[in-house]
């Protein structure tokens, strides 16, 4: 816990798994137990495509925890061989170019039923780029791997969740 890591919360209504916020570190600028106190604050209060929640929500929400590797570079020779880099159900991406960026945690393509080709052209959509942005040189392209970690229910057991099987 006292180790710095990325890390990101995400809360989701219950029993309806629509997300209410979701807020996180890519990168590890702060101890653990730290992050995960500052994510799950503005998770609930300042994911700027909700409205801050209220103590009442917290009851229909569940709550999970992504504790994420430190985001590699993919190297590659020809930007055509990314799809085979890349694993969905155990890699998350971070795609940048110029001031834009997007990032995407490795359980979205898995919730999403996406092969890499589509993950890869989803994650330059969060950037606010063209979805075949991915196979231009300038792009750069990182990958992590997460653990996750969520609620069962609200306020019941918190059971680690495997990415490769849909939760």
């Amino acid at each position: 816990m006292l180790e710095k890591r990325g890390v990101f919360v995400t809360i989701e209504t219950y029993p309806e798994k629509g997300l209410r916020g979701c807020i996180g570190y890519p990168y590890p600028v702060k101890e653990l137990a730290q992050s995960v106190v500052d994510c799950a604050i503005n998770s609930a209060t300042s994911d700027p495509r909700f409205p801050e929640m209220s103590r009442k929500e917290l009851d229909n929400c569940t709550v999970e925890i992504s504790v994420l590797t430190v985001p590699e570079i993919v190297k590659v020779g020809d930007t055509k061989e990314y799809p085979k880099k890349i694993k969905v159900g155990k890699d998350g991406l971070i795609v940048e170019y110029g001031y834009y960026s997007g990032l995407l945690l490795p359980i979205v393509p898995v919730e999403q039923n996406w092969d890499e080709e589509e993950f890869l052209s989803q994650t330059c959509y969060k950037a606010g780029l063209p979805l075949d942005m991915w196979l231009r040189p300038k792009v750069r392209l990182y990958r992590f791997q997460s653990q996750v970690f969520k609620e069962e229910k609200p306020k019941g057991k918190v059971v680690e969740v495997e990415l490769g099987v849909g939760r």
